[in-house]
């Protein structure tokens, strides 16, 4: 999907896949190819937890890319949405799915997962 030049049309895209799928990461690369460790990490988490996801590849639009920081008030990526709720980045993923929050936010929402522990 092509979204260059309209900020707009970037908005409305990311508002709908964030509403559409339960549980969406915003990343580089995709989840079979993640294209930075951060992105990595994070895909490997919700793996490790046999999340189902959404994964956007900001790489093949630098609209979504740009879009996506301003949408969340975020500078970095990856970014996790979680029912619509805009969870973190790699740091905070990784924090919480260490500390069994993830998991319990991830229970808490009805998305299906592993009860696996880091």
């Amino acid at each position: 999907m092509s979204t260059q030049g309209n900020e707009q049309a970037v908005q409305d895209w990311i508002r709908k896949a964030v509403a559409n799928n339960d549980v969406v990461l915003f990343m580089k690369g995709t989840k079979s190819m993640p294209q930075c460790g951060f992105s990595h990490q994070v895909s490997q988490i919700l793996n490790h937890l046999g999340v189902d996801y959404r994964d956007v590849n900001v790489l093949d639009d630098m609209g979504i890319r740009e879009g996506i920081k301003q949408f969340s008030n975020w500078p970095t990526i990856p970014q996790l949405y979680i029912k619509g709720e805009f969870v973190g980045g790699c740091d905070i993923v990784r924090e919480m799915f260490q500390e069994g929050e993830l998991q319990q936010m991830l229970a808490d929402k009805g998305i299906a997962h592993e009860t696996a522990t880091a």
